[in-house]
């Protein structure tokens, strides 16, 4: 017996710090704009790749990007253009 491995998004930490950069924000100001009780180190460990996010953390930032949770895990679907770094 054993654990299935955990389902790991390869392109996600990228995605979240697209979003965080078109919105011009700085860590700080994203954990407002996110209205979470989370640390600058937790959205850099998120960015990192260190720490997946979890499901409310990861609907705040497809609110804020205006994209589907779909869109943020899928490694198969891409950003819109608009979200990309410039």
């Amino acid at each position: 017996m054993g654990f299935a491995p955990v389902f790991r998004p390869k392109h996600l930490a990228a995605k979240l710090l697209a979003i965080r950069q078109e919105l011009g924000v700085s860590q700080s100001e994203l954990i407002a704009k996110l209205g979470c009780d989370l640390s600058t180190a937790r959205i850099s460990e998120y960015e990192s790749d260190l720490r997946l996010p979890s499901l409310l953390t990861l609907l705040g930032y497809s609110k804020l990007a205006r994209v589907s949770v779909n869109v943020l895990i899928d490694d198969r679907l891409k950003l819109p253009e608009r979200l990309n770094p410039k």
